[in-house]
């Protein structure tokens, strides 16, 4: 079992396959996207599957693939199909913007992945279109109804919410309604370049206080929206009726609904004295929390090291796991230079 200097039980960890994308969405990347690392910059598939059997050894037990955009990395089905045979791993998942699930779902549930985050921030097409900067919202629904027809689950859809977006939430709480996908709204990071001002500048356009909503303020505008529409009032979900995850979503339903809606809270309610996981980025560091700068050279140590060296790079991140983010606005890479 791994445990950090606070005491919590750290059993997840969040593998970032690539730092590349096929969208340009205007909160992470800037209009001209980012300089991609170099081919030898890029952990291999088989030093990830090192450096996991090592963490998995160590008391990892759940892992999730992000980005990037994880589908556009090459060999990602063998890729899961290998760390699946893990022993130790209980389960492995995927965080992607669905655009080319249509085509994975089956391969990835034959190789032994269920769950699946498909980050969503809006349901309108020419809105969808603008945030992405060019995306078909048809290719990300398109994905979503693969991952049901594959057989995946729970099925989450992530919806980051943001002031200037003109997004319609109460069509996402809709989506609930049908089917048992599980839409949980996610108040925008200030993960990015900070400024004095309080700004996060090239992670995408820019983040500012103002553009910061606040799950309260989510939840009452679907009761409000919800209730005018004839849905009634959102219900909160016991835990042991919530869908089955890692992480800190907080979930709520409509009378009825075979999905549920859940916030994700970083800023107003930190969860920080919840957290169980390690990230390991793209090229290679390891980062024991989001909002920290500091990171562990795991690269240079899969190419010249021993198991054991690598072993003691995880103990090290998790002796200085930090307590909490304390509100910090701003990290020196994006989001999608640390994995999604």
């Amino acid at each position: 079992m791994a445990i950090d200097a606070f005491g919590r039980r750290i059993d997840y960890l969040r593998i970032s396959l690539t730092d590349r994308c096929n969208l340009r969405c205007v909160y992470c990347m800037p209009a001209a996207g980012v300089a991609w690392k170099d081919h030898d910059e890029i952990l291999s598939l088989e030093e990830i599957e090192r450096f996991a059997a090592i963490a998995v050894g160590e008391g990892i037990s759940k892992i999730r693939l992000t980005g990037g955009e994880p589908l556009v990395r090459k060999g990602v089905v063998g890729h899961v199909r290998r760390l699946r045979a893990l022993t130790g791993l209980e389960a492995i998942a995927l965080t992607t913007n669905g655009t080319l699930l249509a085509r994975y779902a089956a391969p990835l549930v034959e190789a032994g992945l269920t769950r699946v985050n498909i980050s969503l921030d809006s349901l309108d097409p020419a809105v969808f279109e603008r945030v992405t900067r060019g995306g078909k919202l048809a290719d990300a629904l398109a994905g979503l109804d693969a991952a049901f027809a594959a057989g995946m689950g729970p099925v989450k859809v992530n919806a980051v919410v943001v002031r200037g977006l003109d997004q319609d939430l109460l069509a996402f709480a809709r989506l609930t309604l049908d089917r048992p996908v599980h839409v949980r709204f996610i108040e925008y990071m200030p993960v990015g370049g900070a400024s004095e001002g309080g700004e996060c500048e090239p992670a995408g356009e820019g983040w500012t206080r103002a553009d910061h909503v606040s799950a309260e303020e989510i939840l009452e505008r679907l009761t409000a929206e919800g209730t005018a529409a004839g849905l009634g009032a959102l219900e909160p979900v016991r835990r042991g009726d919530a869908p089955g995850g890692w992480g800190p979503a907080r979930y709520y339903r409509y009378a009825g609904a075979p999905g549920t809606v859940g916030v994700i809270t970083p800023l107003s309610h930190h969860f920080c004295g919840e957290c169980n996981r390690l990230r390991l980025t793209a090229d290679g560091r390891l980062r024991a929390c989001l909002f920290s700068d500091e990171e562990i050279d795991v690269r240079s140590v899969l190419r010249g090291g021993t198991d054991a060296d690598v072993r003691d790079l995880i103990r090290t991140a998790l002796a200085t796991k930090p307590e909490s983010h304390s509100s910090r606005v701003g990290t020196a890479r994006g989001m999608s230079q640390i994995g999604g």
